[in-house]
């Protein structure tokens, strides 16, 4: 994650924070490379999920609304190169 998309320091983190976060990266890498299944899950909660997303974000110490309007550019360049250009 960036350092732009935080509300704290790196160097001010917090267990907890840390612990989001990884989950955070979990749900963005299995939405990228993971199984179909796992995939569809993270898509979903990345994407579409409105509590538990901003709950989990805030815990993080991310914002919610950075992160996924930068996700979404992902997608949207995932899309625009089709599975068979890198």
């Amino acid at each position: 994650m960036s350092h732009y998309t935080t509300h704290n320091n790196i160097h001010q983190e917090i267990p907890e924070q840390m612990l989001w976060r990884a989950v955070i990266m979990s749900t963005v890498q299995d939405w990228m490379n993971g199984p179909l299944r796992q995939k569809r899950e993270a898509e979903t909660f990345l994407f579409h999920d409105g509590k538990d997303y901003r709950t989990v974000c805030f815990s993080a110490g991310i914002d919610p609304v950075d992160l996924r309007e930068r996700l979404e550019k992902i997608r949207a360049r995932a899309v625009n190169t089709g599975p068979t250009q890198n």
